[in-house]
């Protein structure tokens, strides 16, 4: 399972929020690219990036300081106001790994379509944040009333190959991993899974690798000490 180490970028700071909750942002770390080079010195060998900024505005504002993170030689994926194959072409013009489309997913699935016909689809993820078993989109602001799964389920006809799910009520809370819903999702669909909120410590991960999840990314539980990254990393398996 990989390891996936994420770094939430607002008006240049590392931070995390409770839930996707703008009012409860919190600046978790001095320096973005440090931070960056304390995952890479654990073993991790990928970085999740979200630019909020983007992310809730539809305007990146983060592209130099994401181009600095990219240099420290992790496989970079970045999400946060993608919405057009202009906006990819500047994203993977940073050097950028993997570009993961949130909302635009919803609004606009054409725009997946093309984005993998023109990227491939290993370049490609698709964010399906979901609370309550309900997609929302907009910076997590915003219900669509589409259920989870038969979202993943319409974007996988479309051809995509790799999908983060994000149970939101779990983000940020250190509560363990949505792993009724989690489970539910990996039955249903044969895309790659990437689980995102709720991990509290090493014992989720190890439940998670016993799962047979496929990539999983880690936040507040690094920041706060809680979990021990190389340990997590040694257990997972090759990165």
């Amino acid at each position: 399972m990989i390891i996936i180490p994420a770094i939430d970028l607002k008006d240049g700071k590392v931070v995390r929020l409770l839930k996707g909750d703008f009012n409860t942002v919190q600046q978790v770390a001095d320096d973005p690219v440090s931070t960056a080079k304390a995952f890479y010195q654990a073993g991790a060998r990928y970085l999740h990036i979200v630019d909020l900024d983007g992310s809730k505005d539809g305007v990146r504002k983060n592209t130099g300081l994401v181009q600095a993170l990219v240099e420290v030689g992790l496989k970079t994926e970045l999400g946060g106001g993608i919405r057009s194959l202009k906006d990819l072409e500047e994203v993977f013009s940073l050097g950028i790994w993997r570009a993961v489309i949130g909302s635009a997913a919803v609004s606009d699935p054409d725009f997946v379509k093309a984005a993998i016909e023109k990227y491939g689809p290993e370049h490609i993820a698709v964010g399906v944040d979901a609370k309550d078993g309900l997609v929302r989109t907009a910076g997590w602001v915003k219900e669509e009333g589409i259920n989870y799964l038969d979202f993943a389920k319409q974007m996988e006809a479309l051809g995509v190959k790799n999908l983060i799910f994000t149970d939101i009520d779990t983000d940020g809370m250190q509560t363990g991993p949505s792993f009724a819903r989690l489970q539910f999702l990996r039955n249903g669909i044969s895309c790659s899974v990437t689980t995102a909120g709720g991990v509290s410590c090493n014992a989720d991960i190890q439940a998670l690798v016993r799962m047979g999840v496929d990539a999983v990314i880690v936040g507040k539980s690094w920041y706060v000490g809680a979990l021990d990254l190389k340990q997590a990393i040694e257990e997972a398996g090759p990165q």
